[in-house]
């Protein structure tokens, strides 16, 4: 297929910039796959369309506060995005009780940069560029007085997608690291939120379990292949880098339960789509696993283990608007796209959601 065939225009007042005052009250397009129909409503509206007997599964990957601002030694600003992490610790710096850590990160600044190349950044935190990498990113040691994982958490700022115009501002540091993280996030790891989670309060989950739909925990740390621009015109020929996900024994087991009794089995969000086609065998049985996944889902893919999916909407040309194409099919995505944009729902990481079925 072709990557134009997953284009379609946007117009700029609809990219959410901020998330609703309350999570649960962003709206929701409700897309049936057999007959077309779409309805209209809000997250909080989620409970009623949820059967007893089916279940929702939920990526609990948590976002690292992944992005540092500083200045270089010669005065110019730099903006870091920490991709992963390696770290190591010498006898002597123990001893100091200074902690160094490699990182693979993103660099952004007005000017050239060379290795070495040393940054300053909050409470007395270094940063110097070791080598640039062939894909484009940097390997950064950070080196710092005391704990570097406390001093990340204070100084970071929530790595917002570029779309959000306020990178870096003070102001709202403090909404962002709280709102660009779901309620259930437990494990570190991601440098991007699973957004579909986004819209959930802990008391919206407590209401869906009442109801006795249970909820299966995966994790999938998002990282910067998810938004990778697909460049191939052919997309076949695009490759996902591989993200690290875990799908637990007792999630595969509930699951594996739940359709085999006719219960429907809902992904909140591409990232629980993945982990779950990643260890589907032909026959639907899941298996707990824990890896890497590069599986790249797009129209022509056979789904083995979900019934329903809820999530944003998304980037045009995305991975991510391909898989939910590949799930319902590409003309009814379009048609759905079509009809939130003359309704004027809010897209991409701050907006609203649909689900699927």
């Amino acid at each position: 297929m072709l990557l134009s065939e997953f284009d379609y225009e946007l117009p700029p007042k609809l990219i959410a910039q901020v998330p609703t005052p309350e999570r649960h009250h962003s709206r929701l397009l409700v897309l049936d796959r057999k007959t077309g129909a779409m309805d209209h409503g809000h997250f909080y509206d989620l409970p009623d369309m949820i059967q007893d007997g089916d279940s929702l599964v939920i990526n609990e990957t948590k976002v690292l506060p992944a992005r540092l601002l500083g200045q270089k030694v010669s005065g110019g600003k730099v903006e870091i995005l920490l991709l992963g992490r390696r770290e190591r610790e010498t006898t002597a710096q123990a001893e100091e009780n200074s902690r160094v850590g490699e990182w693979e990160c993103l660099i952004k600044n007005s000017g050239k940069l060379r290795c070495p190349a040393r940054v300053i950044l909050e409470e007395d935190l270094e940063a110097e560029l070791v080598e640039k990498n062939p894909d484009g990113s940097w390997l950064l040691s950070l080196k710092g007085k005391g704990n570097l994982e406390h001093t990340l958490r204070r100084i970071g700022y929530p790595p917002l997608p570029p779309y959000i115009r306020r990178n870096g501002n003070r102001e709202t540091r403090a909404l962002d690291l709280e709102r660009y993280q779901t309620v259930y996030a437990r494990h570190e790891g991601a440098i991007a939120a699973p957004t579909a989670g986004l819209h959930f309060t802990s008391e919206l989950l407590s209401l869906i379990k009442k109801k006795g739909v249970p909820v299966f925990p995966v994790t999938l740390h998002v990282g910067r292949g998810t938004f990778v621009p697909v460049k191939e015109e052919v997309i076949e020929k695009h490759r996902l880098e591989p993200e690290t996900f875990e799908v637990p024994p007792e999630t595969a087991t509930g699951l594996n339960r739940i359709r085999q009794s006719g219960g429907a089995v809902i992904a909140v969000g591409t990232t629980v789509t993945r982990a779950l086609e990643s260890v589907v065998d032909e026959q639907g049985t899941l298996r707990p696993q824990q890896g890497r996944t590069d599986l790249f889902i797009r129209p022509g893919h056979r789904f083995r283990s979900i019934d329903g999916l809820i999530t944003n909407f998304h980037l045009p040309r995305s991975t991510l608007l391909m898989l939910v194409a590949a799930f319902a099919g590409r003309e009814l995505i379009r048609s759905a796209y079509e009809e939130a944009i003359k309704r004027n729902y809010r897209f991409y990481s701050y907006g609203d959601a649909m689900l699927i079925r």
